[in-house]
């Protein structure tokens, strides 16, 4: 623990170095020295200030389940972590190598909904309303820093375990923007509470926050799906927090091991040696949906065979679910209605 805060330390004079580029850069925007776009249709933008773990591909799930029952929408995500580049529709073909494990894991769970990846958030937007017409919304994947494109709704996530004004910039915390930046959100959205959170508890978050009057907070918690597991897993994850997830297993199997990958990690060869001599340890094995996207076009799911498990999940809310779901219908029809005009 000493050689941790040691090296903390040591890190401090690089995050204010990091800090000073990342000020600058928002500046340069703010004053309109660097030019912003928008653009004629609704766009939501989910993202956070930290890097990754803060639950920005369930937030986005449920965004869709939310809006697509009335409106034409799309997602528009940078993919990262892809082997293509520019402009790209998913489609049959694609996987996590060409689109991103994110946007190819939202294309299996709602393959009638347009995804595409693209770094230029707003050449991707012009691309997508060229091949549909009839856009209504478009959700932003992880684009709280594009700043390039001015969304018109922004959710900032941060998550209950690592609030955003407790950490500190990169290299020495996670931050990988200024806790500043949290006013161009209109949302902020705790993830990963727990489910039973208290109302002390939430009043202690809301206090540490303190979000400007025009700032709707919010509760959520991640909510697995209920696998039946024969006995013992180990837990394969390349996700950059997989502590929510090992506890929840160990809740059921106290004995539960966890072998990490960093997040987006591509299996190489050696590492799916080491996982399947591992894996014949156990009796089953789980992952995530994501690291299972990334498993397909490896030899691991075929031998890894019905000892696999994949623990799907959701994000729900604690409290004021309607009150949020009535704020971003309220933004979609408002926009759509003046676009009409």
């Amino acid at each position: 623990m000493k050689l941790l805060h040691l090296l903390r330390y040591l890190l401090t004079p690089l995050s204010w170095l990091y800090s000073l580029g990342v000020w600058l850069r928002n500046e340069l925007y703010d004053d309109r020295i660097l030019p912003s776009y928008s653009v004629n249709v609704p766009t939501i933008a989910v993202g956070n200030l930290a890097l990754g773990g803060t639950g920005k591909t369930p937030m986005t799930e449920y965004l869709i389940r939310l809006l697509s029952p009335n409106y034409k929408i799309a997602v528009l995500s940078r993919g990262y972590g892809r082997k293509t580049t520019g402009f790209r529709l998913a489609g049959a073909d694609d996987t996590a190598k060409t689109i991103g494990d994110e946007p190819m894991l939202i294309h299996t769970h709602f393959p009638d909904i347009p995804v595409a990846v693209c770094a230029d958030r707003v050449h991707g937007i012009k691309h997508l309303q060229h091949l549909f017409p009839d856009l209504q919304c478009v959700i932003l994947d992880d684009a709280y820093q594009h700043r390039k494109l001015r969304a018109g709704f922004y959710i900032l996530l941060t998550s209950y375990n690592n609030l955003y004004v407790n950490d500190y910039m990169l290299p020495r915390g996670l931050l990988r923007d200024l806790p500043s930046e949290c006013t161009r959100a209109n949302a902020v959205v705790v993830t990963k509470c727990p489910c039973k959170m208290q109302p002390i508890e939430r009043r202690i978050v809301s206090n540490s926050l303190r979000l400007a009057t025009y700032q709707q907070l919010y509760y959520s918690s991640i909510i697995y799906a209920d696998v039946a597991l024969p006995a013992t897993p180990l837990l394969i994850a390349g996700i950059a927090n997989p502590t929510p997830l090992l506890e929840h297993l160990q809740q059921q199997f106290p004995h539960t091991e966890l072998l990490d990958f960093a997040d987006h990690h591509q299996f190489t060869k050696q590492d799916i040696r080491l996982i399947l001599n591992k894996a014949a340890q156990y009796e089953c094995v789980v992952t995530t949906e994501k690291d299972y996207m990334r498993m397909q076009n490896t030899k691991l799911i075929d031998e890894l065979a019905d000892k696999l498990y994949v623990m799907p999940i959701q994000t729900d809310f604690i409290i004021d679910k309607e009150v949020f779901d009535r704020q971003i219908l309220l933004y979609v029809s408002e926009n759509n209605r003046k676009n009409k005009l």
